[in-house]
């Protein structure tokens, strides 16, 4: 595939641009541990396409917690916000990727569940937040991964349509979410949902599982 036929290009934050599957994996052992739950194989995978808000009252109600959602929501926020600011690394080669693709003119935009907080301080400590020429939140659309909605946010906050933008994301949701809306899809595998990567791979247009394969 060539990449540089592309006008825009639409990433995912999380297992996509940045490696915080372990550290997401050990705020939830954490924080369920906390209240004595043992943390259920699946739980990481259905709040994987969710924004805070909705990942807050899915939690609350399957565990039936006393806490209110927006209690839940400063836990998860005070636990990930140093690690997002300090210690998370991009995944290998995207910031060459990303400044290749910027210095050829292609726009670019994230198309996210993370909260600004959190993309804004991950994204500035590896020193590619200059690179966006647009930021999509799930919080700003009415439905989550899985549908459209957020991607073409992201193709309108650049000025393109869906047809010119290619969407690189880690999860079978967000590969499905893009071709619904008409979006060239590019698979990112990195281990995470391995029951997926088969899925994944035959419905994305292209897959990689490291940048570099795309610098050509």
């Amino acid at each position: 595939m060539d990449i540089y036929k592309f006008k825009g290009l639409i990433f995912d934050l999380d297992g996509t641009l940045i490696d915080s599957a372990n550290v997401w994996h050990d705020i939830d052992v954490h924080f369920l541990k906390k209240r004595g739950i043992d943390i259920p194989e699946d739980y990481a995978k259905m709040v994987s396409t969710m924004n805070f808000k909705d990942a807050a009252e899915y939690t609350k109600q399957r565990f039936s917690l006393d806490d209110t959602a927006d209690q839940l929501i400063e836990e998860w926020f005070s636990m990930a916000l140093y690690e997002y600011a300090h210690n998370i690394k991009a995944k290998p080669h995207a910031r060459e990727f990303l400044r290749r693709m910027k210095e050829a003119g292609i726009k670019l935009a994230l198309a996210t569940a993370s909260s600004r907080q959190l993309y804004e301080a991950v994204l500035k400590n590896n020193c590619i937040y200059e690179y966006f020429d647009y930021f999509a939140s799930t919080d700003q659309v009415e439905r989550g991964k899985g549908f459209p909605d957020v991607y073409e946010l992201a193709a309108r906050g650049l000025g393109l349509e869906s047809g010119e933008c290619a969407v690189f994301e880690d999860i079978i949701e967000g590969i499905e979410g893009a071709k619904a809306g008409g979006f060239t899809a590019i698979a990112v595998i990195n281990g995470c949902f391995i029951e997926d990567e088969e899925k994944m791979k035959s419905l994305a247009d292209l897959y990689i599982s490291d940048y570099k394969e795309l610098l050509v």
